[in-house]
C-alpha cells in the first residue's frame, strides 16, 4: 500500500530552521500543515496535508519525545530555582520554592507535551529523512457510535 505524499512522490527532507520553526508552531515539521494535535495530549496519526505518518512505523518511537519533555521540564526547574535564588539571596523563600517548584514539575510536562513531540519529530526527520513508507497513513478503526432513536 504505497500511497505516499502528493501522488506517490516523497518530498525532500526539510531544511533545519524551517523544520524547527514549524515544530515550534505545533505544525507538521515536514510541510507546515496541520493541525498536528487533535487535543492537547492527543496527536493525529498523520499530517492532514502531506500524509506523513507521525509515529514513523516504529514501536517506542516517541521515547525521544518523552526524553525531550523531561529535559525541558528539568530546565524549567533549574531556571526558576536559579532566578529565584539569585533574586532573593541571602534569604530565599524556601517554603514557597518547594511548593512552587513542586507545582511547576506537575504542570511543565503537561504544558510542554505537544512541543516536545513536534520538536522530536523535526529532529528525527532531519536525522532520518522521510521515505515513501513514512507516508502510508495508518488506518484507525472507526469508533462505534451509539445512535439514539
Amino acid at each position: 500500500m504505497g500511497g505516499g505524499a502528493r501522488g506517490g512522490l516523497v518530498p525532500p527532507p526539510p531544511r533545519v530552521w524551517p523544520a524547527f520553526g514549524r515544530a515550534l508552531l505545533l505544525r507538521c515539521p515536514a510541510c507546515g500543515g496541520g493541525p498536528v494535535f487533535l487535543r492537547w495530549l492527543r496527536m493525529a496519526p498523520a499530517c492532514p496535508s502531506c500524509g506523513l505518518q507521525f509515529g514513523r512505523g516504529e514501536p517506542g518511537y516517541w521515547l525521544g519525545a518523552y526524553f525531550i519533555n523531561l529535559i525541558a521540564a528539568e530546565a524549567v526547574f533549574v531556571g526558576v530555582l536559579g532566578v529565584v535564588l539569585w533574586w532573593t539571596w541571602p534569604d530565599p523563600p524556601w517554603t514557597a520554592l518547594v511548593w512552587g517548584l513542586g507545582a511547576a514539575m506537575v504542570v511543565a510536562p503537561v504544558a510542554l507535551y505537544p512541543l516536545s513531540h513536534t520538536l522530536f519529530l523535526a529532529f528525527d526527520l532531519l536525522c532520518r529523512p522521510p521515505t515513501s513508507e513514512d507516508f502510508d497513513a495508518p488506518h484507525e478503526p472507526a469508533r462505534a457510535v451509539r445512535r439514539y432513536s
